[in-house]
């Protein structure tokens, strides 16, 4: 390895970051956390759960690993905490999915190919803060800011 090297993986470099309400986060995670060890492992990712002391129990939320799972955790999250039942549906199927199994290459592609529904107003009460996630690419890395979904 060259001198000034980092010996981290790129996947360090731009972790998303972003507030979750305390009651999804035991929706999602499960009491106690029950479930993170499980959702880390089958998402190839490491997620950090921070409590905050705030009068609406929000909880930081730090994801680092591949850009693809960090937008599939980031669509799960999104369509978990919608009021849209469709959508709330289809995020209670992804999280069983990656509770139960290791998410494939198939199953990355799929949610990428379907956006987030952004004009879904109930999420920027549930989720806020601005998320970057990363593109893959020689550096530097180009960062996309996805704050305009929360306002």
């Amino acid at each position: 390895m060259a001198m000034g090297t980092s010996t981290l993986p790129e996947n360090f470099h731009a972790p998303m970051v972003f507030h979750m309400e305390e009651d999804q986060e035991e929706l999602i995670f499960g009491h106690g956390d029950t479930y993170l060890r499980c959702i880390e492992v089958h998402s190839h990712t490491l997620i950090q759960l921070e409590s905050w002391f705030t009068a609406t129990g929000q909880t930081r939320v730090t994801v680092v690993g591949p850009h693809r799972a960090r937008q599939w955790l980031l669509h799960m999250f999104y369509y978990v905490g919608s009021q849209d039942s469709c959508r709330h549906n289809q995020g209670l199927e992804m999280l069983e999915l990656v509770r139960s199994q290791p998410l494939t290459n198939h199953d990355l592609v799929a949610s990428i190919s379907v956006p987030p529904y952004t004009r879904d107003l109930s999420l920027a009460s549930r989720i806020s803060g601005t998320v970057c996630l990363s593109v893959p690419q020689p550096f530097p890395y180009q960062v996309f800011y996805l704050s305009s979904l929360y306002s």
